[in-house]
């Protein structure tokens, strides 16, 4: 395949500690995330000439983020909303710019707060919801109420469809947290067996507590750049090489694929086709992982496993540490810390780097990053790399 140098470059990563942190709001988080970004990267805030921010469920943090920093004369800056496709999507917006001659240097962010001191996470974005009436009432009113609920669903038919199994949407859990185990910033890292994934609760038939993805608080920010000035900053380069987008659109109707295919399916090709490389070039994949079994069906669709053989795939010890296929080598958002695509992303940039300590996996050089949002209804693709071409 053929290849083109990548023209952009991700520079700087800041992230805030995560879980159960509380006395900063979303926008005070995002605030710190953008300076460590910044330290980070070795340059001053007045280098950076674009901010892209990823709003939230809540909306918490926007365009206001700029007078916060005290930026000035910036040429871009907007609030992306593309949920947990959007760090994806920002990187690849950043990189247009770069490369139209919009900007220099853009800080791509997302934070949150949904946790409070004394309540529990379950109710965490309970407030996100909205009065619905008519049609767009008729889901909540047969119970559709959660994204929890509304996996369940997708999980489901995809059971029905090609026999996957609960025990195996748990080698999922169990992988994950056998790399948390490894990487301090994690929120959970005792040890896990299957048998613990499989006496957790169900939380939404056929989704088990070790099914789910942490509620966390915290802020994640990357600073990306051209090619030529990323060689001269402070941390090596992890350029990009290679993105995508996949919308399918199918609204949860009867006779669509909606649990069966992802938005993955084209994101994912078009990312690889960008890059130059093939499936078997990929080293590690950082998959956005909100269910087990969003893992499991991206997988399928980025063709690490024929379409149904997830199951078998997860199961086979492929995404745990020494699998074929290393996967969520941070915990991910089931038991590393949930900040949305940059959950993924974030680890992507640390194992290009090299800097991942006891996780490293030693061989780097194309990471394939994925981000999905809503329920199934968008997705994005990032080939992340160490090397600006494939020579």
């Amino acid at each position: 395949m053929s290849t083109r140098p990548a023209t952009s470059a991700v520079v700087g990563l800041g992230m805030t500690p995560m879980g159960k942190i509380y006395g900063k709001s979303a926008a005070e988080l995002a605030v710190d995330a953008i300076c460590l970004a910044a330290d980070d990267a070795g340059i001053k805030l007045g280098e950076i000439d674009g901010l892209l921010v990823n709003s939230g469920v809540g909306g918490d943090i926007g365009m206001q983020l700029q007078f916060s920093l005290q930026m000035r004369n910036l040429g871009m800056l907007t609030a992306v909303q593309a949920f947990g496709s959007s760090a994806g999507a920002m990187v690849q917006y950043a990189t247009l710019a770069i490369e139209a001659g919009m900007v220099d240097t853009v800080v791509c962010v997302f934070a949150d707060a949904p946790l409070t001191q004394g309540k529990g996470s379950s109710g965490a974005y309970g407030g996100a919801g909205r009065s619905l009436t008519g049609i767009g009432a008729l889901p909540t009113a047969a119970g559709l109420r959660s994204a929890p609920a509304k996996y369940a669903m997708a999980a489901r038919r995809h059971m029905e469809v090609y026999g996957t199994t609960s025990e195996q949407f748990g080698a999922v859990a169990v992988a994950a947290r056998a790399w948390a185990e490894m990487n301090p910033l994690a929120q959970m890292r005792d040890p896990m067996a299957l048998e613990d994934h499989q006496n957790s609760r169900v939380i939404a038939d056929p989704l088990r507590l070790l099914d789910c993805c942490l509620v966390s608080n915290g802020a994640v920010a990357v600073i990306v750049t051209s090619a030529d000035r990323a060689r001269h900053l402070a941390q090596p380069p992890v350029y990009v090489r290679g993105w995508g987008q996949g919308h399918p659109g199918y609204i949860q109707a009867r006779g669509s694929d909606f649990g069966l295919v992802t938005g993955a399916k084209t994101s994912g090709p078009d990312a690889l086709r960008m890059a130059g490389i093939e499936l078997a070039d990929v080293d590690i994949a950082e998959i956005y992982d909100c269910f087990t079994y969003t893992t499991l069906v991206t997988l399928e669709d980025y063709g690490f496993c024929e379409k149904g053989e997830g199951g078998k795939f997860v199961e086979s010890g492929a995404l745990a540490p020494g699998g074929s296929l290393p996967t969520n080598t941070g915990g991910g958002e089931l038991s590393g810390y949930y900040m949305w695509g940059m959950t993924p992303l974030s680890e992507a940039v640390i194992q290009a780097r090299g800097q991942a300590g006891e996780r490293q996996v030693d061989s780097h050089d194309h990471v394939l990053v994925s981000g999905n949002g809503g329920v199934l209804d968008f997705h994005s693709s990032l080939v992340l790399s160490p090397r600006p071409t494939n020579n």
